[in-house]
């Protein structure tokens, strides 16, 4: 049971534009409780432009030790870091950041850590596979360079932002690790499918995916925690196909954000 607040208690915010989707105040509180801390993490809903004067009150809140990071603000977060993980420093992205010592903010990206730990879960393996992964944001890039690392055979990435898409693929091909190349909506052909965009979060959104290309063999994941099950997700189940809801993902990793706002990742 999480206690209640007092003057004591450390804050923590997740902020996002929407916000009302995400599920992890109730959980990180929880698991903070569960770890004897006295901290509590809600939700702030902010918007783009109001996000530079968010930050700056912030950094100046003696009682704020950390921010969980959510759409859209990823790649700008990540700026006012002054220091973070090899991940992070790599993508130019955060979903979490931690305060340091100093006041100074630490960041680091977990995203492609829960969605990856998703489907392992479902005893789904990416290495050998042909990926195919839609959408090159904040996650799209984290979930892109966890699938290189786990040794897909190809990945290909579609974007609704070519320029976007584009970098990612320049970066990605530096590593030398996997063919990397431009996708589309068809994912006929693929063993992995992953949607990283926030398609199916709204009623009248187009699918991330031309559904009728999949096979009852092609493992789908998805990002989207709200609706729980996504069309995307829903059809797939249709066709048989293994699949990760975004609340797989996020179960995967609620323990390395905690470990990671406490301080205890290893990372200084």
């Amino acid at each position: 049971m999480i206690s209640a607040p007092s003057g004591a208690t450390r804050l923590y915010v997740i902020v996002g534009d929407p916000i009302a989707q995400v599920r992890s105040p109730a959980g990180v509180s929880a698991e903070f409780a569960a770890r004897g801390h006295d901290g509590m993490l809600v939700p702030v809903q902010v918007g783009v432009a109001d996000l530079p004067d968010f930050l700056s009150v912030a950094s100046r809140l003696k009682n704020l030790d950390g921010i969980v990071v959510t759409i859209p603000h990823k790649f700008a977060c990540y700026q006012i870091c002054t220091s973070a993980t090899d991940r992070a420093h790599f993508l130019r992205t955060v979903n979490l950041m931690r305060r340091r010592a100093d006041g100074s903010w630490h960041g680091d990206m977990v995203d492609g850590l829960g969605f990856l730990g998703a489907a392992r879960a479902k005893g789904v393996d990416p290495r050998g596979m042909r990926a195919l992964l839609v959408g090159a944001g904040g996650a799209g890039s984290a979930i892109a360079l966890g699938l290189v690392e786990a040794g897909v055979r190809e990945l290909a990435i579609h974007d609704s932002s070519a320029e976007r898409r584009d970098a990612l693929i320049g970066r990605l091909d530096q590593l030398g690790k996997a063919p990397v190349r431009v996708g589309s909506i068809d994912p006929a052909g693929f063993d992995f499918v992953a949607n990283a965009t926030p398609a199916g979060m709204n009623d009248g959104d187009a699918p991330p995916v031309d559904v009728s290309g999949l096979a009852p063999s092609t493992y789908c994941g998805c990002v989207i925690t709200k609706p729980e099950i996504s069309p995307f997700i829903a059809e797939a189940r249709k066709l048989g196909c293994v699949t990760a809801t975004g609340t797989d993902m996020y179960q995967q990793h609620q323990s390395i954000m905690v470990d990671f706002l406490l301080g205890i990742d290893g990372e200084r």
